[in-house]
């Protein structure tokens, strides 16, 4: 019974508590006890306020007895991002500098799905600072692959793509700059959604126009990740690129018939990017799917020049505004992080005005590539998960890697396009570890993303196949 609520999806669980055919104590409890039994073996959840969970939960239940209107994830237990600030709940960015920081208020996304009925189990862990698609940190140490505790859980949402997978909460949020929604989710079998640049709105953040990091939802479905998504999205004025599209259109059911789509695929990203033989024997055999669900499928990949330049620099840009004032404790500090916030502090003003014409450049060529094309498909990660112990692949199908983010262009450059990118199940190695398919469409089609997405995970079924240990 555990294993069954503790797999049920959100929207099972949101119908059931609303209708009270389980009570949020019920939920809250099962939740629990699946991560009292599983967290000690993956490291997911860092932060536990299991008495404050139970307490929300029992004041959620006499709400609903008193007749008060439940939210659309009343009942729902969720843990955040060890980035993401919550009144009361320690959050440490995974850093010694702030091991013991309790923030005095809520971000925006939290706002939000406290507003619409979600009790907090915690937090999830994350990389120092969200540096990185590697969850380890001096803090709480390494998050652990469910389908090998050998292997890396991905990052930097890595806490939060195990605890889906071992089921001890069915949605999550998450943050992505350079793939940290994405990379975790296609380590773990579980999907992580990249949304356009303002349709989660952001706040407090020191550079409000940026477009490089956003925050979105996580979940062991599109559709569930499309009912997280219908939450966290809509307008704010608090942040200056808000969509003033409601978050509502992405509550409605995601079917769509496939037939006639245009789909592009681009196995190695026009040669640019090195991919793992593993991977691209997957994602070959994924592909087929849409074929046989009557799209188009061409080989193809948009002209990414630049990518590299405007991701390396607008990045470094905005570590050394967040992170710079940090330096005077680098002692306190992974040497990676220090190296990028002092790239960033080096920057000139013709550093920053270059990559801005090439940022421009490039969101006009893949403009003109998706008047030609509906999708395009392409890896997630370059490589499987990799070995815990590791800081990050060192080689690539015989090519080195030099730095932590080397092995990340193929999610990091579509983070420079601003076009939103969903990470769903697409298989697994014949080492039985998983591997996810990147659907990038145009700017601003965020549904259309999710409802493709949604139609491969119907006709596949990866999504449905859960850890060893999980299922004991």
């Amino acid at each position: 019974m555990d294993s069954d609520l503790c797999y049920a999806s959100a929207r099972e669980l949101a119908g059931w508590l609303r209708r009270r055919e389980l009570s949020a104590v019920e939920v809250v409890r099962a939740h629990l006890d699946r991560i009292e039994r599983l967290n000690p073996k993956v490291n997911a959840i860092v932060t536990l306020v299991a008495e404050q969970a139970l307490d929300a939960a029992h004041a959620a239940d006499k709400r609903l007895a008193d007749g008060v209107e439940p939210g659309p994830l009343h009942g729902i237990p969720m843990a955040h991002k060890d980035t993401h600030d919550t009144a009361g709940i320690r959050t440490t960015y995974g850093s010694p500098l702030l091991a013991e920081n309790v923030p005095a208020r809520d971000e925006l996304v939290i706002e939000r799905l406290k507003a619409a009925g979600v009790i907090t189990l915690g937090k999830t862990n994350v990389p120092e600072f969200a540096a990185g698609s590697h969850t380890v940190n001096p803090v709480f140490g390494a998050t652990r692959n469910p389908y090998d505790l050998g292997k890396s859980a991905g990052g930097s949402s890595g806490g939060a793509a195990a605890a889906l997978a071992c089921g001890m909460h069915p949605l999550a949020d998450g943050s992505d700059m350079g793939g940290s929604l994405r990379n975790p989710a296609s380590f773990c079998n579980v999907v992580g959604f990249r949304p356009s640049p303002g349709r989660v709105p952001t706040w407090p953040d020191p550079a409000a126009w940026q477009t490089l990091a956003v925050q979105g939802p996580m979940a062991r479905t599109v559709s569930d990740a499309a009912l997280l998504l219908s939450v966290l999205a809509g307008p704010d004025p608090r942040s200056p690129q808000s969509i003033s599209e409601p978050g509502s259109i992405f509550a409605a059911p995601l079917e769509r018939d496939l037939r006639g789509l245009r789909v592009a695929w681009s196995p190695d990203l026009g040669g640019t990017v090195p991919v793992d033989r593993a991977v691209r024997d997957v994602l070959e055999r994924a592909v087929h799917v849409f074929s046989d669900l009557g799209a188009i499928v061409t080989v193809d990949c948009p002209d990414l020049f630049g990518a590299e330049q405007v991701f390396r620099t607008l990045r470094a840009w905005y570590f050394a505004l967040g992170l710079g004032p940090l330096l005077a404790h680098r002692d306190h500090m992974k040497p990676t992080l220090v190296a990028n916030i002092e790239e960033g502090l080096r920057l000139t003003g013709d550093d920053i005005a270059e990559a801005e014409v090439l940022h421009t450049n490039l969101f006009h060529r893949v403009r003109e590539f998706f008047e030609r094309y509906d999708i395009l498909l392409l890896p997630v990660s370059q490589v499987p998960p990799f070995d815990i112990d590791l800081d990050y692949p060192e080689e690539i199908a015989g090519e080195p890697m030099h730095t932590y983010l080397d092995w990340m262009r193929s999610a990091y450059f579509i983070s420079a396009t601003g076009c939103p990118a969903l990470s769903v199940p697409g298989g697994f190695t014949t080492a039985w570890l998983p591997v996810g398919l990147q659907i990038v469409g145009p700017h601003r089609c965020d549904r259309l993303v999710l409802e493709v997405g949604h139609a491969f995970e119907q006709a596949t079924g990866f999504a449905t196949v859960r850890p060893t240990l999980a299922t004991r």
